[in-house]
């Protein structure tokens, strides 16, 4: 089974950049967008979602902002999703859960601290309790994988420039100390478990200089498995070439046996 997680920075743009194509092209048994930023009613005109898959659509009540969705290409069921004290009916439209036969997947858009002090302490506290309710998942029999754009660089290997971002959003020590316990709880991080330590391959890339020509960018898009989807794992993937085409991030790709 082939999970994709892609951020497509606007989904009604995304299509006009030839977002059809490379979700052909991908083979997703399961595909989970992040920033789709978009109502159902508003997708473009005589556009579709992709034939043979059944799909939900998980919006924020401010239009054109984050909003998540899942695809399948099998039977699709919504599970309740992350409620916490200041946000019970996650208006921002960041998490998004689905069961897909045996497997669980927790679609989900963490927010991004870049918008100052305050928008940063949201951040860590959403992250504080996303992971307290993340937490029971881990003992499932069944495979739950973690899917996202989770707006992190957990390593240097993870940033083209850790020394310059020390102090950015994204990157900063409380951030990458609270994902290394995140893992300690025992997530595993997808891509490192094949690819290992050293790997130097980004999701995202900044639109300002040369940063996506030059491949500058950070890995801050993942596929976490509990123990049951890690034992799972044939084989990951960053697709380049699709991010500099359609989006700002690569689709990230972990294929499990059935």
């Amino acid at each position: 089974m082939r999970l994709v997680s892609w951020n497509v920075n606007g989904l009604r743009a995304a299509i006009r950049k030839g977002f059809d194509g490379w979700v052909e092209t991908l083979g997703a048994d399961v595909l989970m967008l992040q920033e789709t930023r978009v109502l159902e009613e508003q997708l473009p005109a005589g556009w579709s979602w992709p034939e043979g898959h059944a799909v939900h659509l998980h919006p924020a009540e401010k239009k054109g902002y984050s909003g998540v969705a899942t695809l399948s290409t099998g039977p699709l069921e919504v599970l309740p999703g992350f409620a916490w004290g200041e946000d019970a009916d996650d208006v921002e439209g960041r998490v998004l859960v689905t069961r897909h036969g045996d497997l669980v997947c927790v679609n989900t858009y963490l927010p991004n601290g870049g918008g100052g002090p305050e928008r940063q302490a949201y951040k860590e506290r959403w992250m504080d309790a996303w992971r307290a309710w993340l937490a029971p998942w881990l003992d499932a029999d069944h495979p739950v994988v973690v899917v996202g754009d989770l707006n992190i660089a957990h390593t240097e290997d993870d940033i083209w420039n850790p020394k310059g971002n020390a102090k950015t959003s994204g990157f900063l020590p409380q951030e990458r100390a609270w994902f290394s316990d995140l893992l300690g709880d025992g997530w595993v991080d997808s891509f490192r478990h094949v690819k290992g330590e050293g790997a130097k391959v980004y999701s995202w890339w900044s639109n300002r200089g040369n940063a996506r020509a030059d491949d500058k960018g950070w890995r801050i898009d993942y596929l976490l498995c509990n123990p049951a989807a890690a034992a799972r794992i044939t084989g990951v993937d960053i697709v380049r070439q699709a991010g500099l085409e359609v989006s700002d991030h690569a689709p990230c790709i972990v294929d499990l046996a059935d």
